[in-house]
C-alpha cells in the first residue's frame, strides 16, 4: 500500500556556541573567547499514516519561509514519490533561490531509507563507506586564535597530526582594518612552507577579496603553493563565469566555485563555460539529496569532480554514493572553540573536529535513512516559538 503524509512539523531552535563571536561586520563567525554567539536552526518532521516520519535538522529562516509556500501540496501525496514532487516544487519556487526545497527532500529521503530499512547511501548506490576528511578553519580572528600566519600553520600541523590528509584556509574578513591583502599572501606561504608536502590545501577568502586584481595576486601565491583548489575568492559573490574562466587562465590552482549558484542549469553552465576546475553542492543548498546527486552526476559526465560543502549526515550519504568526489569538509574547526554543530544527536554521530580518525576519514551512517537520532527533547525545549504545523 502506498504511503501518505499527514502532517509536516517545522520546529525553529536555538543553540549556544561559547568563545564564538562575529567579526567587524557581523557576517563571519570568529573565535571570540567569553563571547557566545546563539545560532537558530529547524527541525523537521514530515510525518505519513503508517507511522513512518522522515526527519531533518538544520536549514535557515529564508528557507523555511519557503516551505510555507509548498507545504500544503505534499499533505496526503505519496512521500516516495520524491523526483515527481522535486519538480513541481522546482517550479513553484520558480522565482526564489529554491533553498527551501533542501530540508524537505533531505527529509523525504530519510523518510524513504527508513521505509526500506536501508541507508540512503544504499539507495543512491554505494561507492565507499568511509570518507577522507580535510580541515576547514574558522575566519581568521584577532584575540589569540588563529590571529596570524603563524597560527593558521601550526594549526595546519595539529590537524595534520590529528590524521587529516587536507587542510583549507578561511582567512580574516571584516573591514579595512583586518582585510589585509599581505598578510592572507603571508598566511599561505606560512602553511605550504610548514605542511605543504605533507597535505592537500585549499584557499577559501568566501568572497572577501574586493577586485579581481586581489584574487591574481593571491591566486599566485597559491600556485607557489602547490594549492589543491582556490575557492570563491572576491567579491562576484562567486557567480560570474566569466571572471573566474578569465582568473583561471591566468593561475595554476584550479578554481573550485557554484557554492553560490542554486540550480542544476547553473551549474551545468559553469562547467559548460569552463568556468570552474571543481563543482560544488549542498544537499541542503541545491534542492536536496535529489539536487546535489544531480549535480555530481552532471559533473561526472563533464570529466570534473564535485566537492560537497559543508558536514552532516546528508553529506556523508552523497559521498558515499559518488565517485568523483575527494574530501568531506569537517567545517569549522579551530584550535580554541568548537564547531558549529548543534548538539542535537543522539547515538555518538559527532562532526567535531575529533571525528575523524587516524587514517583522516570518517564514517558514513549506516543505520536507516540518515542513520542519526535527534534529541526532539533538546529541539522542544529550545524552540524560539517558531513552530509551524501543516496537515
Amino acid at each position: 500500500m502506498a504511503l501518505t503524509i499527514t502532517k509536516i512539523e517545522s520546529t525553529e531552535f536555538s543553540y549556544p556556541l561559547e568563545d564564538v563571536g562575529t567579526d567587524e561586520h557581523g557576517f563571519n563567525l570568529v573565535y571570540d573567547p567569553g563571547e557566545t554567539t546563539h545560532r537558530k536552526l529547524f527541525g523537521l518532521r514530515i510525518h505519513t499514516d503508517a507511522g513512518v516520519t522522515g526527519e531533518y535538522v538544520g536549514g535557515n529562516s529564508p528557507g523555511a519561509a519557503q516551505i510555507n509556500t509548498f507545504a500544503d501540496y505534499l499533505i496526503g501525496k505519496d512521500p516516495l514519490q520524491r523526483e515527481k514532487h522535486w519538480s513541481e516544487i522546482k517550479r513553484a519556487l520558480r522565482k526564489y533561490d529554491r533553498m527551501g526545497m533542501g530540508p524537505v527532500d533531505i527529509a523525504l529521503w530519510d523518510l524513504a531509507g527508513k521505509h526500506y530499512d536501508a541507508p540512503i547511501h544504499e539507495l543512491l548506490g554505494t561507492y565507499r563507506e568511509r570518507i577522507p576528511a580535510y580541515a576547514s578553519t574558522y575566519h581568521g580572528d584577532e584575540v589569540g586564535g588563529l590571529d596570524s600566519p603563524a597560527a593558521f600553520a601550526d594549526f595546519a600541523e595539529e590537524c595534520r597530526d590529528a590524521g587529516f590528509d587536507g587542510f583549507k584556509i578561511h582567512g580574516w574578513g571584516g573591514g579595512d582594518d583586518t582585510r589585509d591583502l599581505r598578510r592572507e599572501i603571508e598566511a599561505v606561504h606560512a602553511v605550504g612552507d610548514r605542511v605543504g608536502d605533507e597535505m592537500d590545501l585549499m584557499h577559501d577568502p568566501a568572497c572577501e577579496l574586493e577586485t579581481f586584481a586581489d584574487a591574481l595576486k593571491l591566486g599566485r601565491a597559491l600556485d607557489e603553493e602547490g594549492f589543491f583548489w582556490y575557492e570563491d575568492p572576491f567579491r562576484d559573490g562567486g557567480i560570474s563565469q566569466h571572471a573566474h574562466r578569465k582568473l583561471g587562465e591566468k593561475l595554476d590552482t584550479p578554481i573550485l566555485q557554484t557554492e553560490h549558484v542554486r540550480g542544476l542549469e547553473m551549474k551545468s553552465d559553469f562547467a559548460a563555460g569552463d568556468a570552474t576546475d571543481f563543482l560544488r553542492a549542498d544537499p541542503e543548498y541545491d534542492a536536496g539529496i535529489t539536487g546535489a546527486m544531480k549535480v555530481a552526476r552532471m559533473a561526472e559526465a563533464f570529466g570534473l569532480d564535485v566537492e560537497f560543502h559543508a558536514p552532516g549526515p546528508a553529506q556523508r550519504h552523497c559521498i558515499a554514493a559518488t565517485r568523483n568526489t575527494n574530501y568531506y569538509e569537517m567545517a569549522l574547526v579551530h584550535p580554541e572553540c568548537q564547531n558549529t554543530q548543534p548538539p542535537v544527536y543522539e547515538g555518538g554521530y559527532s562532526d567535531m573536529i575529533d571525528a575523524v580518525d587516524d587514517d583522516g576519514t570518517v564514517p558514513v551512517p549506516d543505520g536507516p535513512g540518515l542513520g542519526v537520532e535527534y534529541d526532539w527533547d533538546y529541539i522542544e525545549d529550545n524552540s524560539t516559538g517558531s513552530l509551524h504545523v501543516y496537515e
